[in-house]
Formats: structure tokens, sequence, C-alpha cells
């Protein structure tokens, strides 16, 4: 073959020529879809260098050549990811067993303490400032309802109305978190 610059037919008639070779050669390494994705890549190249390749004798060698490191490249490749596909699976495994349920698990009981404090604290938030002062006076400071009532400057009816209302209010709130504590820590 007398060295000259890739054209259409050229290319053309390689492929006809390498393609089947090239596949055979490529599932050696690969799958068959993956040795033809090789192959398909290998003659895009080709193309896309048609410009500077030259023809001659060693078109085949350049081929095989390029579907070899190809291949080597996507098998490398395929081992990084399954290692760190390992990787990944050891990992979650690990989490797993240092989150696990159990009753001896303190970072476990700490989580749930903190987030039933924050959801507590964020449904006394909630509430309207004469319900929730007066809430706190009642469930936090652990004062009688007639107290409460001094300390407010209202009366012992108002204040009883204030602590049912907030606790409606919270019950509607934390509903939904005490189920979820219920089905979990029993």
């Amino acid at each position: 073959m007398i060295e000259t610059k890739l054209t259409y037919s050229d290319f053309d008639s390689i492929f006809e020529k390498y393609y089947p070779g090239l596949l055979f050669y490529a599932t050696q390494f690969l799958d068959e879809d993956s040795a033809k994705d090789i192959v398909q890549d290998v003659f895009m190249e080709l193309w896309k260098r048609k410009d500077t390749v030259v023809i001659g004798d060693k078109i085949q060698a350049y081929l095989y050549r390029l579907v070899y490191t190809r291949a080597i490249n996507v098998l490398n490749h395929n081992k990084i990811e399954e290692k760190y596909s390992d990787a990944v699976v050891e990992l979650y495994n690990h989490k797993i067993k240092f989150y696990e349920l159990d009753d001896n698990n303190e970072i476990i009981r700490k989580m749930e303490d903190q987030e039933l404090h924050r959801s507590i604290a964020a449904a006394l938030n909630k509430l309207p400032d004469k319900c929730r002062e007066a809430f706190k006076l009642s469930y936090l400071h652990e004062l009688k309802n007639k107290e409460i009532a001094e300390v407010l400057d209202v009366s012992t009816r108002t204040v009883e109305a204030h602590i049912y209302k907030a606790l409606k209010i919270l019950r509607n709130e934390i509903k939904q978190l005490i189920f979820f504590l219920f089905f979990v820590l029993n």
C-alpha cells in the first residue's frame, strides 16, 4: 500500500477490511458490547485524525494497538470501579453497624434525645406568646395555675384556657414525632 492521507473511500475500505478482526480481538478482553464500543471509538479516532494520519503498511498494526490500549484502559477502569464499589459497600456496612438500633448504642440515644428536644422547642416556639408563657410556667417551672395567674396578672380561668390551648397545639405539632418514637423505641 502506498502512503497517502486518509480519504473517505480509504476509510470505508479499512473499516470493512479490519472491523470484524478488531471486534474479535477486542472480545478476547471484554464483553461484546464493550468490545463494539472500543472498536467504534478506534474508527472514530482514525476519522478524526484523517488529515494527519498517513495510511501505509502499518495501518493494521496501528489499529490493533489502539484496540489493545483502549481495552486495557477499560479493564483497568473496571478494576478501579470494582474496588471503589467494594469500598463503598464496606463503608456502608460499617455505617449500618455503627448506627444499629440497640439498647446499648449511646450515640443513637443522644441523637434521638436531641431530635426530641429540637422538635419540642420548635413546637413551643409556634405557640402564641401568652400560651407559651403559661405552658412553660406550668410544665417547666411546675407552678400552680394560681401562681401563674399572679405572675401573668390574669385570672386563673385565663391561665387554664392558655394551657389548654397550648396542649392542644402541641399535641398536633408533635403527634408524628410521638408516633415515630412509640414504634421505634418499642
